[in-house]
């Protein structure tokens, strides 16, 4: 039996480090969205700073491990044998759960999914043993409600206050600086810097270090009875060395942003270690406990009281979670994902927008531009003029490929830094990724880069993220219930069923996140493509684009187009309806396109933008028209086999079937065509869309005459003409698309 629960502390650590791995990913966003968006430094430097943070962090973490041991659940009621089934099953609720939403892009708080995971897994035994107890026990005595309210409340804290004071503060920063900071920097740059450092400062020493092994009683007591010397030395030290440091030429910006990066990334490994290895070391120190003091008492008769002492974590588990924790930093790709996300909802040019729009969306922008106007008209015209010169976004100072301006990423962080110290002083549980993210929506929405054509797509992607958190919660807790469950009941049959899953699992997300990132790799083109303001490489470009995006809507058409007609000539019914959905997804990804397009043409010089922009408009009307005509043949199909209506005879099918598998051969070799970029071979596919469109009109003279002859069979006629005329339509538009692709392609 030792043996036994050996392996399984083995296999918890085990599991522990994949969630060391996921873990970063995820909360990558929390330290490295202001650096990387800024490009405060080249990308090496700002992933090394960070690295060194998280290792520092992580080798002076400690004190937070206590929640593991004793934050929710009582130890003291439960036996050892229960206590290890809820730390394994919170060890691969959460490992799977943050990797599913890093393969989604959505930065989640890992510190929720670990709190409700472990008040899933208590209250799943709670259940059991006061069962069991026959109202000798309540729940009351086994679970620490207290510590779930607090991380609740704090979602709600987390998002209002950040958000609030992200706006207000870059509001504030923006009438100091403007967008064009370069005059106002010289006159109040040392103050700014001395102010930002400073709070950083204030930062590590209240939430940085709050729980490493350097703050023993003595150190925190001297910092809180000197807070206000250190604070006043620290900003007269460092305005000074900001004001040598401009003279020097140096850009102090980047400094406070770089500085801040490593302060974030320090408090993140400090003091969310916990939520990675917490489990492990609990699960370490209970089957220690056990060999130790058991006496041969069996582990379901073991009572857990050791947990209520803190822990006393070995300093080679700490070294070593900060060497995975860093090597997970710089080799993930999840966690350029999750980033992307932060950066594609702040960032200050338009370009591709990673969400859709949602009703919600759309009335909160309708309701805000009406508010808006009232408040702009009723401003005096002077104050206007004034306010807009501060607001004039076309003076923005942006690094080579910048998401915003390094004012913008210094306010991100030093907010947030002193946000969550405010918070961590006050007692108040608020998260680290909740604060750093809304404050990054915040003063994205100040600098007015969510503009009218992108507050919809913006808005809706905050409301998605902020979704995720609470779906963390309730996943994390019904999940984890489950699990401890079947863990519970199942014994070691159970244990290796859900390791063998949960690696499946892992397994199959990398896979597919693999294949997606094949998939999307048009998505740097397009925002090189937005970015560019070289008018001359902007053709080139935006050519390349259109082939890119013609080609994909022509590859998407052959299969939809295949899908739909086989479909309905087999009454397949599932074929149809997942066919319209699929329609409906690529109408909208079309649109995007077609956004970014017009954004593409806007950047050509005025000669070549009116006489290629016209080209590349019809190329796209084009291709929406393929999209369109093949849903308007899915749509009666659906409707039609839905029904159970009378089928084609099989001489239809027959006919029909031949002819629509060559208009599939000819949507392909149409996308070939697009992608060579080879025009020679243009009139050989003139010549059979031709043959093809004469096909299915002698095919619907046949029908016409079919249903005067079979008047019974006179609804799947209309359907059938219904398919062959969009059929038509399809090759024709196919054709014109290739026609109008040549024009804008050719010549200079």
């Amino acid at each position: 039996m030792e043996t036994f629960y050996l392996i399984i502390v083995i296999f918890i650590f085990l599991i522990a480090i994949f969630d060391l791995s996921v873990g970063v990913s995820n909360d990558a966003v929390n330290f490295l969205n202001s650096a990387i968006g800024a490009k405060a430094a080249p990308f090496k430097v700002i992933m090394a700073v960070a690295a060194i943070g998280i290792f520092v962090g992580a080798s002076m973490s400690n004190g937070m491990m206590d929640i593991a041991r004793h934050g929710i659940y009582q130890p003291q009621y439960f036996y050892m044998n229960e206590i290890m089934s809820i730390l394994l099953a919170v060890m691969l609720t959460d490992v799977v759960l943050l990797d599913i939403f890093n393969t989604m892009g959505l930065p989640t708080s890992t510190t929720v999914s670990m709190i409700f995971a472990l008040l899933g897994g208590t209250f799943a035994l709670a259940i059991v043993k006061t069962i069991n107890s026959a109202g000798a026990l309540q729940m009351g005595d086994l679970i620490n409600t207290d510590k779930a309210l607090q991380v609740i409340v704090a979602i709600f804290v987390s998002v209002a206050i950040a958000f609030f004071f992200g706006v207000l503060v870059q509001y504030i920063a923006r009438l100091i600086f403007k967008f064009n900071y370069q005059k106002q920097l010289k006159y109040f740059g040392a103050l700014f810097g001395g102010f930002a450092a400073t709070s950083i400062i204030y930062f590590i020493l209240i939430k940085g270090l709050k729980e490493s092994t350097l703050m023993t009683p003595e150190n925190r007591q001297w910092i809180h009875d000197n807070t206000q010397i250190l604070l006043g030395c620290c900003f007269l030290c460092t305005t000074i060395l900001m004001q040598v440091l401009m003279w020097c030429r140096i850009n102090i910006l980047k400094i406070v942003v770089l500085l801040g990066t490593f302060a974030l990334a320090l408090a993140f490994a400090g003091n969310d270690l916990v939520n990675f290895i917490g489990m492990p070391l609990a699960g370490y120190s209970t089957y220690h406990d056990y060999i130790a003091n058991s006496n041969g008492v069996s582990p379901d008769q073991y009572l857990m009281t050791s947990l209520l002492d803190s822990a006393s974590t070995p300093s080679i588990f700490l070294i070593g979670s900060g060497i995975i924790m860093v090597v997970a930093l710089l080799t993930s790709k999840k966690a350029h994902n999750v980033i992307k996300t932060s950066l594609d909802l702040s960032r200050q040019e338009a370009g591709e927008e990673s969400f859709g729009t949602s009703p919600i969306a759309r009335k909160l922008v309708r309701m805000t531009t009406n508010t808006s106007s009232f408040i702009v008209n009723n401003i005096p015209p002077k104050a206007r003029t004034w306010l807009n010169a501060r607001f004039d976004k076309d003076e923005v100072i942006l690094e080579h490929g910048a998401a915003f301006d390094l004012i913008r990423a210094s306010v991100n962080l030093v907010l947030a830094s002193l946000l969550i110290a405010l918070g961590t002083s006050l007692k108040l549980p608020l998260s680290t990724t909740y604060v750093t993210f809304m404050v990054a929506m915040g003063t994205s929405l100040a600098d007015k880069a969510w503009g009218r054509d992108s507050a919809v797509y913006r808005i809706t992607g905050v409301i998605s993220v902020i979704g995720g958190w609470f779906l963390t919660a309730g996943a994390a807790f019904l999940i984890c219930f489950t699990v401890t469950m079947i863990v519970y009941f199942g014994g070691s049959i159970a244990i290796i069923l859900l390791g063998a899953l949960a690696a499946y699992m892992l397994i199959h997300s990398q896979i597919s996140y693999n294949k997606k990132l094949k998939q999307e790799k048009n998505s740097s083109l397009a925002q090189q493509m937005v970015a560019n303001k070289d008018k001359q490489e902007a053709l080139v470009l935006l050519r390349k684009f259109s082939r890119e995006e013609f080609a994909k809507v022509l590859e998407w058409s052959a299969d939809l187009y295949h899908r739909v007609t086989t479909g309905f000539l087999n009454e397949s019914y599932r074929t149809l309806r997942k066919a319209m959905g699929d329609i409906e997804t690529e109408r909208r990804y079309f649109k995007q396109v077609k956004r970014l397009g017009t954004i593409g043409v806007s950047h050509l010089n005025d000669k070549v933008g009116l006489e290629k922009g016209l080209y590349y408009f019809q190329g796209n009307d084009f291709s929406y028209d393929i999209i369109h005509s093949i849903k308007r043949t899915c749509e009666p199909c659906l409707e039609h086999t839905d029904n159970n209506f009378n089928p084609l005879e099989q001489s239809q099918k027959d006919s029909f079937g031949e002819i629509a598998q060559s208009i599939v051969s000819f949507l392909e070799e149409s996308r070939q065509s697009i992608e060579k970029d080879a025009f020679g071979d243009l009139a050989a596919l003139y010549n059979q869309g031709n043959i093809l469109i004469n096909q299915l009109g002698v095919l619907k003279r046949e029908e016409i005459r079919h249903m005067r002859e079979q008047v019974s069979y006179i609804k799947v006629g209309i359907v059938y003409l219904t398919v062959i005329q969009e059929s038509q339509n399809v090759v024709a538009y196919t054709i014109n698309l290739l026609k109008m692709n040549q024009k804008f392609q050719e010549g200079n």
